[in-house]
């Protein structure tokens, strides 16, 4: 804290310096100076930088200890001293035998929680033999058709003892579902059962289009599930909001965050709309935000993440479980950055990326392979991923001691920066009639297409430069990395092994527990809950998916406008 004196004089100080700096620019050639986000970024700051920085409240208010509110500066009160982040590689390619042997070689090697990709017929609700999954079988992820294919994957690994995070949006329910008849399986408590799920489906809507019914029974899927959860799975986190797909789609830092936690206080109210109590569920919400290339301006975010969270749940939301306040979040390194031409770059990318994760304060870690770019990543490019986390957690000192950019002029300017436009965006959301009025109208969908296309025209310009892609260019490259292929095999493996399931297990219950799930869902029962027991009995995503699509349809996007058919 500074008194008014020393900021006075520390103003006439940088009268003088600014003069003799003078003489070393070159004003007809100096370049702009601005982070990845397009904000111009001042020469020097100091302590006049951060409004109010004179202040006992500022430290307060603003700042405070680690682990108090508002937990800018960790939600933790000895963060990395105390217990690491979690470890998390991306697993989940061809048949679900393919990954479990990814799983166990992964856990082999150190890593300390499984991250589960599934395919792009898993994603949309359809069964591996359906005839829009044609081709697509175990391509981006694992095909995930019944119960059975879940026994295979995690055959062996105690799911009371792992942490499993599951990349799954508008059939997410049905995936916990079966992961939840495993554990049941192999006879752990459900209130053992430690991982999170994605679910997050206003991003979907907002950037990544992977969705299947209407906004509105979308979120009541969401919050049937959160209901359960509370009551049976509590170390559950049963939301990942993702800032990720917003930012990959051509989000600036601010939009990322303000977006991300619009959804987040769009989820809290539709969960106290429907009865909850707001302490019940709000400690197992978590978030997943992209570490993007511009170091200090992705740790301001973070930053400003926790303290907007922490307000909002305490005054907006009127949370007194100190639990619902602190925003815990996973990271991952952002795939848009990764380049195909001299893909090795990549690992410099990832580790400065994942090293403003760990300054940022996350709980949890996921660093992309190089090849990511090409192909799903090969067993090597994912062992240097991982090595490059332990280095970081056991080489560079940077656990030793908790947020230690606290305090920086230019970390703590940027942090009030990103706080103070998020919060103009959520004044415009609401002005917009609040983020699910925004996403039937295109607001966000229009916000982030300006954003990237301004983002592509620096590059093109030579504004922004980008190694090996239109800086510091190879004439003759030749990419000699080796890349993971998914044999057309798997898809035939995966077809043939769904028929077998669906010839063995009892059709009359499968029928039975879908027609419950219809029930449930043209009424006020737990759809969830209904979800579960056709998991047991081996209905398969695709089945469940189609009795949803029967009852409330499925939504379409067009030119900005959405319609229901």
């Amino acid at each position: 804290m500074y008194n008014k004196k020393f900021l006075e004089v520390l103003k006439s100080g940088l009268a003088e310096w600014d003069k003799k700096a003078a003489k070393f620019r070159d004003k007809k050639s100096m370049p702009r100076f601005f982070t990845v986000s397009g904000v111009d970024i001042d020469e020097l700051y100091t302590p006049d930088s951060v409004e109010a920085a004179d202040t006992e409240e500022y430290f307060q208010e603003q700042l405070n200890n680690p682990g108090e509110f508002p937990y800018t500066r960790g939600v933790h009160h000895t963060m990395y001293r105390s217990r690491l982040w979690t470890m998390r590689q991306f697993a989940g390619m061809g048949t679900p035998k393919q990954t479990h042997e990814r799983f166990k070689y992964i856990l082999a090697q150190g890593g300390t929680g499984l991250s589960t990709a599934f395919d792009l017929p898993t994603l949309m609700g359809y069964d591996s033999d359906h005839a829009r999954s044609l081709g697509e079988v175990g391509k981006c992820g694992v095909a995930v058709d019944t119960l059975a294919d879940m026994e295979i994957i995690f055959d062996g690994i105690d799911l009371g003892q792992v942490s499993t995070s599951m990349t799954i949006n508008s059939p997410a329910s049905m995936l916990l579902a079966m992961y939840l008849a495993v554990a049941e399986k192999q006879g752990v408590p459900f209130d053992q059962v430690r991982g999170t799920l994605q679910n997050d489906i206003l991003k979907e809507y907002i950037a990544q289009k992977e969705f299947i019914y209407p906004p509105r029974p979308s979120i009541r899927l969401i919050t049937d599930m959160m209901k359960y959860c509370t009551d049976k799975v509590p170390q559950y986190n049963t939301i990942s909001i993702s800032g990720y797909h917003i930012r990959e789609a051509g989000a600036t830092a601010a939009q990322e965050l303000a977006f991300t936690l619009a959804d987040g206080f769009c989820y809290v109210e539709s969960a106290i709309d429907a009865g909850m109590d707001v302490d019940a569920f709000a400690p197992r919400l978590s978030f997943f935000f992209n570490a993007h290339s511009d170091f200090f301006e992705e740790i301001a975010k973070y930053r400003a993440a926790r303290r907007i969270w922490a307000r909002h749940m305490r005054f907006k939301y009127n949370a007194q479980d100190e639990r619902s306040w602190k925003l815990r979040f996973h990271t991952q390194t952002a795939g848009c950055t990764l380049t195909a031409q001299q893909p090795e770059n990549n690992i410099v990318r990832v580790a400065i990326q994942a090293l403003s994760g760990v300054l940022g304060g996350t709980q949890s870690l996921h660093t992309n392979s190089m090849d990511e770019t090409l192909a799903l990543p090969s067993a090597k490019a994912v062992l240097i991923a991982l090595r490059t986390q332990q280095v970081i957690a056991y080489e560079t000192g940077v656990a030793n001691t908790i947020d230690p950019l606290g305090g920086s002029w230019f970390v703590e300017a940027q942090t009030d920066r990103l706080e103070a436009e998020a919060e103009a965006y959520f004044t415009e959301i609401e002005r917009r009639g609040g983020v699910l009025q925004c996403i039937e109208d295109g607001y966000f969908q229009r916000e982030l297409a300006r954003s990237a296309y301004n983002f592509q025209l620096e590059i093109e310009k030579d504004e922004r430069k980008i190694v090996g892609v239109n800086d510091f260019v190879l004439e003759e490259e030749k990419v000699e990395i080796p890349v993971l292929k998914i044999d057309r095999q798997v898809e035939l493996d995966q077809v043939a092994f769904l028929k077998k399931v669906k010839a063995e297990r009892d059709n009359g219950k499968v029928q039975a527990t879908l027609a419950k799930l219809a029930e449930a869902a043209k009424g006020d029962g737990n759809t969830f809950e209904a979800m579960y027991e056709c998991s047991k009995v081996y209905a398969s995503v695709g089945e469940m998916c189609d009795v949803l699509r029967e009852v409330w349809g499925v939504w379409e996007e067009s030119q900005g406008a959405m319609r229901v058919s």
